[in-house]
C-alpha cells in the first residue's frame, strides 16, 4: 500500500506527530465552517456583515439578491455561528458572530491579494435565447440544432400495451 521507499519520521516521531493531530470531531468541523465560506454569495453577505450591522432587507439592496435568497444564505451562516442576530422591534440586524470571524475573513482575503489575481476562467459558448422567448419565462437558453431538409427522424418505439 505505501508506495513511498524513503521513511524520514522515526517510530517515536510519527507517533508524537499523530498524538498532535486534530481529533476527528474538530477537523469535520473545521471543513465544515470552510465548506460554508466556499460560496461566493455568503463570503459577499461577510464581507458587507464585517462592515456594518444589517437587517436582511439592507443586505440584499447591498449584494443585488432577493430577501429571500439572503435570508437562506443568513440561516446556513447563523447554524454554523458566523453571524448573530439581534432583534430591534419587528426588524432582525446581523452581524459577524465575534471578532475571529473577522480575522479568518481578514486572512483569507490577505492570502488571495497576495498570491494575485487568478487566471482567468477557461471560455465557455454563449448560449443565446430563442428569438422572441423570454427568460424570465423559463425560456430554454440552449438551441436545438433542425434537422436538415428531407432527414428522417429516428422511429419512436412502440410502447407494449398492457392487459386490462
Amino acid at each position: 500500500m505505501n508506495s513511498c521507499s524513503d521513511i524520514h519520521l522515526t517510530r517515536s516521531r510519527a507517533a508524537a506527530l499523530a498524538a498532535a493531530l486534530l481529533p476527528a470531531a474538530s477537523v469535520d468541523a473545521l471543513a465544515e465552517t470552510f465548506k460554508v465560506l466556499g460560496d461566493s454569495t455568503r463570503v459577499r453577505l461577510l464581507d458587507a456583515l464585517a462592515r456594518a450591522e444589517l437587517c436582511v432587507c439592507d443586505l440584499a439592496r447591498l449584494v443585488g439578491m432577493q430577501a429571500s435568497a439572503v435570508s437562506h444564505q443568513l440561516r446556513i451562516l447563523r447554524g454554523m455561528r458566523l453571524v448573530r442576530q439581534r432583534r430591534d422591534g419587528r426588524r432582525i440586524f446581523y452581524a459577524l458572530d465575534d471578532q475571529h470571524i473577522l480575522a479568518l475573513f481578514n486572512q483569507g482575503l490577505e492570502h488571495v491579494v497576495e498570491r494575485g489575481p487568478r487566471p482567468p476562467a477557461p471560455s465557455v459558448p454563449v448560449r443565446w435565447p430563442r428569438a422572441g422567448a423570454r427568460p424570465d419565462r423559463g425560456a430554454s437558453t440552449e438551441r436545438r440544432p433542425s434537422p436538415a431538409r428531407g432527414a428522417r427522424r429516428p422511429a419512436r418505439r412502440a410502447r407494449p400495451s398492457r392487459a386490462r
